[in-house]
């Protein structure tokens, strides 16, 4: 579980970073959660944008991947959002205490 400082920590590294991932009309595909899985292995913090035609509503795709993931959830802006979950192996981000 992040804390309001270390949430805030990651808002400001998400603001530097481009979406990595669109998800569309095919909705959460168990490629696309294994796609994104390996990506927080390789950067911790991921970035996806929500495409118009994505049926699926922003908070539902959120919460579905941070359970399948055990990621953390860190931002929301319009289509977009923000994921956290610490790499095992390749450990970049420093939080805060």
């Amino acid at each position: 579980m992040l804390t309001g400082k270390q949430r805030s920590y990651l808002r400001g590294l998400a603001n530097n970073i481009e979406p990595i991932f669109q998800l569309g009309k095919n909705g959460l595909t168990e490629n696309f959660v294994r796609q994104v899985d390996e990506a927080f292995e390789a950067r911790e913090l991921v970035k996806i944008n929500v495409l118009k035609n994505c049926n699926l509503d922003i908070m539902e795709v959120v919460n579905k991947l941070t359970d399948e993931l055990n990621a953390e959830f860190v931002q929301s802006i319009g289509r977009k959002f923000t994921l956290y979950r610490e790499s095992i192996e390749n450990k970049k981000i420093e939080l805060p205490r």
